[in-house]
């Protein structure tokens, strides 16, 4: 590490890559409540954050784990998974009276059409406002698992039973998963 009278250390959790101070300090100017979304290998986990002087306080909190009370079974790294974390994170906050919001992706890397982007969507569609662009949010099938449909038609039987082992383990047939979708999304709505 540099040494020296000019040579200042940088912060704890900039020095990890957890923290951009800039664009923090910049969401935190508007005065607006925070969407962090963050994702993990297997997990979505939304939430709507505002920030206070003693620290940043929850005011709404999805998580993919969560889903299997709505009827998702299934694993929460996928698409159509994302989307519906974002839906029920949405739905929550809407109950808590937070209709606005902006977004925080923290140093994730940004990809169109992404899982984040789909959590993204699910908050956007529950009603929340978050400003954003239309180009950078999945495509309404992209959502609701025809990707997933139409992979699982393109496999032959021995390769469907071993790409789609998870499915089967759940008794969920992978061309159904579009129904299942918009079934997940009227048990929150019929919750909020």
């Amino acid at each position: 590490m540099a040494t020296g009278p000019r040579y200042r250390v940088k912060l704890r959790r900039r020095r990890e890559g957890k923290t951009n101070y800039y664009s923090r300090r910049e969401m935190l100017k508007s005065g607006m409540t925070r969407v962090v979304i963050r994702r993990s290998s297997k997990h979505m986990r939304v939430q709507f954050v505002n920030a206070k002087p003693n620290g940043d306080v929850t005011v709404a909190d999805a998580s993919s784990y969560g889903l299997g009370e709505y009827g998702w079974d299934l694993n929460g790294q996928n698409i159509p998974a994302s989307y519906l974390t974002g839906y029920l994170a949405g739905k929550k906050a809407l109950a808590n009276g937070i209709d606005e919001a902006i977004l925080d992706l923290g140093l994730q890397s940004n990809t169109n059409g992404s899982r984040i982007y789909a959590a993204l969507k699910g908050v956007i569609d529950a009603g929340v406002e978050v400003p954003s662009s239309e180009d950078i949010l999945p495509e309404e099938e992209t959502v609701k698992g025809e990707h997933i449909k139409n992979a699982a038609e393109s496999y032959e039987d021995d390769e469907f039973k071993q790409v789609f082992a998870t499915y089967a383990e759940k008794k969920v047939n992978a061309a159904d998963l579009p129904d299942l979708v918009d079934k997940v999304v009227s048990t929150i709505d019929g919750k909020f």
